[in-house]
This record gives C-alpha cells, structure tokens and sequence, in this order.
C-alpha cells in the first residue's frame, strides 16, 4: 500500500510498517519553510520492519526507534533519533536531537550536520560515524545522492532540491553513521543487495 498525504500528521506513523510507501509533504505554497517545521510527530516507523517513508519537514522525538527495515528520509529529528535500531536506513538532512543511535545494532544512516555539533549529539556507545568522501566512498555517495533525488520526486522539498543542486558543497557536512561492529564493506553489499 503506498499512502501519500498533503498536510501534516501525529505520533506514530508508520508503526509496525512492513512494506509500502508512505509520503508527508506540506501543502503547495506554504508561508513556512517545511525543513524547519515539525510535519510528523513522535515515534514515527516505531518497530518497522520494511517499506519507504519520506517526510518533507521535521520527525519529532524517537524517530525511527526500533527499526529494522525501513528506508526513510526526513528534514530533522528531535531526540533519540534511531533509538535500538537493527536494521534500515534512515537519511535526516538536518538537525537532529540529542542521544542519537542509542542502542543503534544494524542498518545505518547519513545525517547532514551544518551547525557541525552531530559529535556532541550521537551516543557514543555503540556507534562509529565517518565522512562521505568521492575519494573513500564513492559507493555511499552514489546512494545518498539517490535517496536525495527520490525525496525530492515524491516530496516536492524545496530543501531536498537544494542539497542536489549543491551537492559538492552539501557533501563534506554529512556523516555515515553505522554500528561500530559493521565493516563499512558489508554496508555496500547490503546497499548493493537492496537495489
């Protein structure tokens, strides 16, 4: 099932989600800048096993906790952002909250940091994060830029649209953020088996 809704939506989107679509954009001509505005709130894909979820704006608190499947794309997150996830792969192009990938085991995920303070704001516990570099991981980069250009086609982000247009200068303020027992070579057979 592939939902698509114009507007803004509550706590706990996608709970449980195991295959499908969904996708949450502002209205046309919004006086708001959506990658600064909350659009859906908390616990958003909690325990989703699979399907695709793009939001163009901001996931409130513990967004994608306890994935173990789904792909995702949004504009920011608040706290506990990626909380016990075991697999997936979230993409945030913004800021996000304190404490993110606490208990983070599988999957992985990119997050934009312009402020640079992501250091201060991921658990360090279980977590490695690492440039996306052209020299070092021309693979992810590919992937990023993909999963970029498929928010903006199924979201209209205005935001989105300006990271691609951009995209050499956007690219050295994004991490890839992975479990610290993953090698970095089997996240790309994982991409590539997804594809």
């Amino acid at each position: 099932m592939n939902l698509t809704l114009t507007g803004d939506a509550n706590d706990y989107v996608g709970k449980g989600m195991s295959g499908g679509r969904i996708v949450i954009r502002p209205p046309e001509g919004s006086a708001f800048r959506a990658r600064d505005t909350v659009i859906v709130g908390n616990t958003c894909l909690y325990g989703a096993t699979g399907g695709q979820f793009f939001a163009a704006g901001t996931a409130g608190e513990r967004f994608a906790v306890r994935n173990s499947g789904a792909i995702a794309v949004v504009e920011g997150a608040g706290d506990h952002c990626c909380e016990y996830m075991t697999d997936g792969m979230v993409v945030v192009l913004g800021r996000v909250g304190i404490n993110f990938g606490a208990g983070f085991t599988g999957g992985f995920a990119y997050v934009l940091d312009e402020d640079r303070d992501f250091v201060d704001r991921y658990n360090h516990e279980l977590i490695d994060i690492h440039r996306v570099t052209p020299e070092s991981m021309e693979a992810y980069l590919h992937h990023l830029r993909s999963m970029i250009q498929l928010h903006v086609e199924l979201t209209g982000s205005e935001w989105g649209a300006e990271i691609l247009d951009d995209f050499r200068t956007w690219l050295p303020k994004f991490w890839l953020v992975k479990p610290k027992a993953a090698e970095l070579g089997s996240l790309i057979q994982s991409l590539r088996q997804a594809a």
